[in-house]
């Protein structure tokens, strides 16, 4: 199965709608980190010029990609120019812990 990597750098403010977007929709992880930067809007009141923002990263599987960013995008639009992107990404490999198999140890003989 073919996996992609969605990342969205949105407003703060418009987290809580994304977040409970996101749980209604077919994710494999979801992984949430409150940054600060900017692009498009800067905050020029700001000596850095920064403005809290959230990045969302999503792992899906391809087929689920499109109607996950929707309903980011769908969540997130205010229709200010701090709304923020989603890129998507190719991932080469997913591991899920959960089903790892330890090796099995060696007896150390000869």
């Amino acid at each position: 199965m073919e996996y992609r990597k969605i990342t969205a750098i949105i407003s703060a403010g418009s987290l809580s709608a994304v977040e409970e977007a996101l749980q209604r929709e077919a994710t494999i992880e979801v992984a949430i980190t409150r940054i600060k930067g900017y692009g498009d809007y800067k905050n020029f009141y700001d000596p850095e010029w920064v403005s809290t923002q959230a990045r969302v990263e999503v792992f899906a599987a391809l087929a689920d990609v499109p109607q996950i960013a929707e309903a980011i995008m769908g969540a997130a639009h205010a229709g200010l120019d701090n709304d923020g992107i989603v890129a998507v990404l190719p991932v080469e490999t997913l591991y899920r812990i959960k089903d790892h198999v330890a090796p099995a140890p060696e007896s150390g003989h000869s």
